[in-house]
């Protein structure tokens, strides 16, 4: 706790909860996957409460993997509800459906995965939730939105990854040259969880700001568009012909080498940016030739060039290639592990981190949120509720 408590003290003081963003905001919860959960947490972490409406035995998040051990909390659940209530609701009972009436009426925004086809049971159908609050703002968090013809289909996150066409993108760039015979990656993490997340909240805000003037509304928000959005530029290069492929999806010239104590991405997109590059490399006699002024044949040559740069970055340390480039203009950046970045310099500076509450494990560290507000410093992580914790009407 010594160590938790020696960060927290470095941490910038956080605003108090009715001077955040979404302060009055009330949000109902009903999530079984990632999306609509993280929809959930955005929305907490700007202020708004947000009151998970969890079946008989809560909901399955709080069994995904990974676990933190020995208590064998799921870590996944943990980051995904800090900062929420739960209440424990059966929707298939006649006292569950009146609570969720209650609970509707109350409510500002109902982020919503249930199934189609199990909605109209649980008193979810769009026109049930409108007659029950017609002021509310419904959104829909489904694989592939709720119209349609695969609006009844289910998916997991390496379907959706491949459905949004990014699993196709992968691995691409030095990692597909490192390792040609590795079949299509998943992401790790549930990367197309996160992205309807954030499409899901985006989509409640829209219509929430516009509620006292058009009233209630569904959202309709799919989990595979999500995915797309992210790919929008190789979507963009369909138009010109050009279908990118991982095997040929790379920098020109740049990317990703191999230092002698790590790996270190450079980017080189513009002239300034190749003029400091060759002072990084100390302006070796092959770039002397006059045709390298030319960015398009700087293209051509990329192959050749990177293999210019790999033979000059085997010999040099990570720190010092990262300091000397960003002296020059050079977009460069060190790979990280996993503990680097949580004690990483950067990052206490900006505050990325805060505690949360775990019922059982404890303080752990989480990020705090995607974005900041320098007038009003987000909270910290907060409590991960307990089963039916914090749903008292």
């Amino acid at each position: 706790m010594t160590a938790f408590a020696s960060r927290a003290a470095a941490e910038p003081e956080s605003a108090p909860p009715a001077a955040l963003p979404l302060a009055g905001c009330r949000v109902l919860e009903r999530s079984r996957g990632v999306a609509a959960a993280y929809a959930g947490r955005l929305l907490a972490t700007l202020g708004a409460s947000v009151l998970m409406l969890e079946p008989p035995g809560g909901s399955p998040l709080r069994r995904a993997a990974p676990r933190i051990e020995p208590a064998g909390e799921s870590a996944l659940f943990a980051y995904l509800a800090a900062g929420k209530r739960s209440l424990e609701c059966d929707t298939l009972s006649d006292a569950g459906r009146q609570r969720l009436r209650q609970e509707l009426q109350a409510a500002d925004v109902l982020l919503d995965d249930t199934p189609l086809a199990e909605r109209a049971a649980h008193g979810l159908q769009p026109q049930q939730v409108a007659e029950c609050a017609p002021r509310l703002i419904h959104v829909s968090v489904l694989p592939f939105g709720a119209s349609g013809p695969k609006a009844a289909w289910d998916a997991e996150e390496v379907n959706l990854l491949h459905a949004g066409g990014e699993g196709y993108l992968l691995p691409n760039g030095y990692a597909q040259e490192l390792f040609p015979e590795r079949p299509p990656l998943k992401i790790y993490g549930p990367f197309a969880g996160y992205q309807g997340g954030c499409l899901a909240a985006l989509g409640a805000l829209s219509a929430w700001w516009k509620v006292d003037t058009e009233g209630g509304r569904l959202v309709d928000v799919s989990v595979q568009d999500a995915v797309l959005a992210v790919g929008a530029f190789a979507l963009q290069r369909l138009g010109d012909g050009s279908l990118e492929h991982r095997a040929t999806r790379k920098f020109r010239y740049g990317g990703v080498f191999q230092a002698r104590d790590g790996f270190v991405e450079i980017l080189t997109l513009e002239d300034r940016q190749w003029e400091a590059l060759l002072d990084l490399l100390q302006r070796p006699a092959w770039s002397a030739d006059p045709a390298l002024r030319d960015p398009l044949e700087r293209s051509r040559r990329g192959d050749q060039i990177n293999r210019h740069i790999r033979e000059w970055m085997a010999g040099q340390d990570v720190d010092q290639v990262v300091r000397r480039a960003q002296q020059l203009g050079v977009p460069a950046a060190r790979y990280r592990a996993p503990e680097e970045v949580l004690g990483g310099e950067h990052e206490a500076a900006r505050g990325l981190f805060a505690d949360i509450d775990l019922p059982a494990a404890g303080a752990a560290r989480a990020p705090r949120a995607p974005y900041q507000f320098l007038r009003t410093p987000l909270p910290g992580g907060g409590r991960v509720p307990r089963l039916g914790e914090g749903g008292q009407p």
